[in-house]
């Protein structure tokens, strides 16, 4: 219960930070160069970390899941 109410201020969080944060810049990765939002950037960025986030513990919630069976 509380790991939810701080998941959904975490995020509340993040949205204000995106939504101040529109202007747009331009992003240079090796040759490729694009003129994005920073908000899509950053929430970009936060989807890829949670993502990461989620494999990396998906080994440790897989073998939990073994041994309740």
């Amino acid at each position: 219960m509380i790991r939810n109410i701080l998941f959904i201020i975490l995020i509340a969080v993040v949205l204000i930070f995106v939504f101040q944060n529109m202007m747009a810049i331009e992003v240079k990765f090796l040759v490729w160069t694009l003129t994005v939002s920073r908000a899509l950037i950053l929430l970009i960025t936060l989807a890829i970390g949670m993502v990461g986030g989620s494999l990396l513990t998906y080994p440790k919630r897989r073998q939990k899941a073994r041994l309740k069976k």
